[in-house]
């Protein structure tokens, strides 16, 4: 039996092998157009950028290798040039010499690939104008970089092999700009998650432009490009990548008679057959099943093209088998992120007319990749489409450590018919540097369940604008000084653990849009508020974290600009870094790993106090809200945010204190103008749990730069008492008083679930373990924070409390002393 392949790469040389594994006497001849028949396409933007240092690692197998372990004919820089169907037999024309020849076959199996698309634009011949999809692409594209030094880069196209090339050439040096006509880069995934690999793209200095087409190119005398875009905005380059789309080669299947269809694949049948049973074709230029809708379609991945190889190798060699269609997972780096996917998504679903809470439901979640005590623990988000069976159709995942797994897991939970059911009894590996008791994807089927079951109802980030305010309270449950960094309009803020004290507040008759960071507490709260007699509620989806992703103006979001030597500040003005002279500038490093919110930014607030003017602070931490967080509180504390970036197991931050110096007399004028922004409250509770709040709070507000009044009353006053006996001379109700009122924070109660002292016990235990400051450190912090704790003289004298049973630190004062403060604030609480 004789069986010529056309093409290598994946497809054939995948077939060849295994064919000959199959049949040892069989005469296999491959026939490529090109110098390379297996090579590593994937890997091309990784050497282009230096991540991949030698080209020949790039070459998976030469002609003479496979030759010599495979036994096969292989014949490069041959083109098949025409099929004689009837007589089994093909053309081909030696390259070398222009010579043609003919070869007969038993069966003729096509794989050769696809083409870039390069439409017809004025100017796209340019030489600086490059598309990257063989060797030879690479070649041309590394010996242009090494020869002409661009110093300015654009990517036409925002799919998987245009953002490779965009993060490879940002490596290198390059101001990078991405030009995507759509308004979202990879089209795979949906426009919510897409958004986070926007924001974090232009975080990394990037020029990200969407919706915006190319109209011209037009070559200058400098040997530069300029990029006409449809908008009339306009692009510099020094090196333009063209990642537009691609075509299949099918022109030659055409010509014979094959059939086709309106984009050109070929038809095949489950066997891999066209539509002449002698001749078999794979890869790229084939029309295939899609797994999840059964709808024809063509998916050009490597992966599905390695296994076709084999299919159509076994169907050769006798063994009858069935490609049972592509599922089209697939995965990619994105700087420091990686997005992946598999099935459907809720585009496709949208496109084919189906609806949401109808046909299909969406749960979306963010979790974190191992155990959060274990350094290195950072949040991925995982958006799981399923139908009303609870059948997944899909899933997409973006994050940084442990997405490749996870949506290996849930893809083969698709391949298998698995529903949400499924995900939620899975038993996964588990150690605290790999996942949690309850990894990832079993959150992802709990959240799917509770949805679907009814006992929680959603609301997707979409729809809030469409709220009828009237007839709707929008809660955010989440902690005061989380509301500091951004809020959804129009809501009001019952933190969660004070939501069963004030559901008065909340008006029962009208639907309740409930909201935290991420959707936890959320759902707790719409718990709550459920078995309260609360009829309409729904918890956000994805919580403020994703609202605030997809709602966010870019400028307020990410850095967006080509020319990185001028930024602008709020007022519009230029800011111009000058070098600072006559100063050494120093560069301290501050270790905030393992804190939670507001731990990092508080420590940033304490170091900045010890710095001088100019100086830069490096800080790491594994809070992944520390990256948005740290750029609020720059802006808000007259600081400068240099950059921010993903680290291995860290995200960092450099600071430098104070602002980049302004020409602008208004500028100078506007920025010594200062308003009032500071905080006070009246501390009147002596239960554990407020005390603890009260003092998040304070040093919340301290670390953005505020100042801050605690006036403690009456039994607040219990906080501030020393856990030592002090002898001081009292009168008998004094000593009365004294010997019924708790010693010290540590002797303070929980306001709910006391139980005899066990339950202040156990929210202390809770909070160690999860890394969280004791009160006792709170109060600390506070004191060193420049908070100004304020001891009440008069409940002093009414509860028989002496100056000396204080800790130190501790200012006596009376009622004007907090009046003067709270006349200052724009925040006065009652506690």
């Amino acid at each position: 039996m004789k069986t010529i392949i056309v093409g290598g790469v994946a497809g054939g040389a995948s077939t060849a092998a295994r064919l000959r594994r199959m049949d040892e006497k069989s005469q296999i001849i491959m026939i490529e157009r090109g110098e390379y028949i297996s090579f590593a396409n994937c890997g091309l933007p990784y050497y282009i950028g230096g991540t991949i240092e030698k080209r020949d690692d790039l070459l998976l197998q030469t002609p003479e290798d496979m030759n010599k372990r495979f036994d096969i004919d292989v014949r490069v820089k041959n083109e098949v040039i025409d099929i004689d169907k009837e007589n089994k037999e093909i053309t081909i024309k030696d390259l070398n010499t222009n010579k043609e020849y003919k070869e007969s076959y038993d069966n003729l199996v096509l794989s050769p690939g696809s083409t870039p698309l390069k439409p017809p634009i004025k100017g796209i011949e340019a030489k600086n104008i490059f598309s990257l999809w063989n060797i030879p692409d690479t070649d041309n594209i590394k010996n242009y970089m090494d020869n002409k030094n661009p110093k300015r880069a654009a990517v036409i196209g925002g799919g998987f092999i245009g953002l490779e090339m965009a993060e490879n050439l940002h490596d290198k040096g390059m101001e990078v700009s991405i030009v995507e006509m759509a308004d979202q880069v990879m089209a795979p995934v949906d426009k919510e998650m897409a958004q986070i690999t926007h924001n974090h793209i232009r975080s990394k200095n990037v020029n990200l432009i969407l919706e915006d087409g190319v109209k011209e190119f037009v070559y200058n005398n400098d040997e530069t490009t300029t990029i006409v875009l449809q908008s009339g905005k306009k692009v510099e380059a020094d090196i333009i990548i063209l990642s537009i789309g691609i075509r299949p080669n099918s022109e030659l299947a055409k010509s014979a008679g094959l059939k086709t269809n309106a984009r050109g694949g070929i038809i095949v049948d489950e066997y891999l057959r066209s539509s002449d049973e002698n001749i078999y074709a794979l890869g790229d230029v084939i029309e295939v099943i899609d797994f999840n809708t059964k709808e024809k379609t063509m998916v050009p991945l490597a992966g599905p093209a390695n296994k076709q190889g084999r299919i159509v190798a076994n169907n050769i060699a006798g063994k009858d088998e069935k490609y049972e269609g592509t599922q089209g997972t697939s995965i990619a780096k994105v700087f420091d992120l990686t997005v992946a996917n598999t099935g459907i998504n809720e585009k496709t679903l949208k496109k084919n007319a189906l609806k949401y809470k109808e046909d299909y439901f969406v749960a979306l979640i963010h979790s974190k990749s191992n155990a959060g005590y274990y350094p290195g623990a950072i949040p991925m988000t995982i958006k799981l489409i399923f139908d009303k069976t609870g059948k997944i159709l899909g899933s997409q995942i973006v994050g940084y450590n442990g997405v490749d797994k996870r949506i290996d897991v849930i893809a083969t939970a698709i391949r298998f018919n698995g529903t949400i059911y499924d995900l939620k009894k899975l038993e996964l590996a588990y150690a605290p540097p790999y996942s949690s008791a309850k990894d990832p994807v079993n959150m992802a089927g709990f959240t799917a369940e509770n949805i679907l079951k009814g006992i929680v109802d959603v609301i997707n980030f979409e729809e809030i604008k469409d709220l009828d305010l009237n007839n709707t309270i929008i809660l955010d449950v989440r902690e005061d000084i989380e509301t500091q960094l951004g809020s959804i309009e129009n809501s009001i803020n019952i933190p969660i653990d004070e939501l069963r004290d004030r559901l008065d507040e909340i008006d029962k008759d009208k639907e309740i849009i409930v909201y935290c960071a991420i959707g936890v507490r959320g759902y707790i709260a719409a718990r709550i508020l459920t078995q309260n007699g609360f009829k309409n509620v729904k918890n956000l989806n994805g919580g403020y974290s994703t609202y605030s992703c997809m709602n966010c103006n870019d400028d307020d979001c990410a850095i967006e600009s080509c020319n990185t030597d001028i930024n602008y500040d709020e007022y519009g003005n230029p800011e111009i870094t000058k070098n600072i002279e006559e100063k050494e500038i120093k560069t301290i490093k501050l270790n905030a790993c393992g804190l939670q919110c507001p731990g990092p930014i508080m420590q940033v607030f304490k170091k900045m106090k010890e710095l001088e003017e100019g100086d830069i602070l490096e800080v790491e931490a594994t809070d992944p809200g520390f990256m948005s967080d740290i750029k609020t509180w720059a802006n808000k504390t007259g600081n400068t945010l240099v950059k921010t970036e993903k680290r291995e197991k860290s995200f960092a931050a450099l600071l430098k204190k104070g602002k980049n110096k302004s020409k602008s007399k208004v500028q100078d004028e506007q920025i010594n103008f200062k308003k009032r922004h500071d905080k006070s409250m009246v501390v009147f509770s002596g239960d554990l749990d407020k005390a603890i709040a009260s003092f998040i709070i304070a040093n919340g507000a301290a670390s953005m730069g505020r100042d801050v009044t605690m006036f403690f009353t009456f039994w607040g006053l219990n906080i501030l008492r020393k856990d030592e006996k002090v002898h001081t001379d009292k009168g008998f109700m004094d000593k009365m008083f004294a010997k019924m009122m708790p010693r010290g924070s540590k002797k303070l109660g929980l306001s709910r679930m006391n139980m005899a002292g066990m339950g202040s016990k156990m929210i202390r235990k809770v909070m160690n373990d999860k890394n969280i400051d004791s009160l006792e450190d709170l109060i600390s912090k506070a004191m060193e924070n420049g908070v100004n704790v304020v001891a009440c003289a008069m409940s002093m004298d009414v509860m028989g409390i002496k100056e000396e049973e204080l800790i130190d630190g501790v200012e006596i004062g009376g009622v004007a002393n907090y009046l003067g403060a709270a006349e200052d604030s724009d925040v006065n609480l009652f506690i």
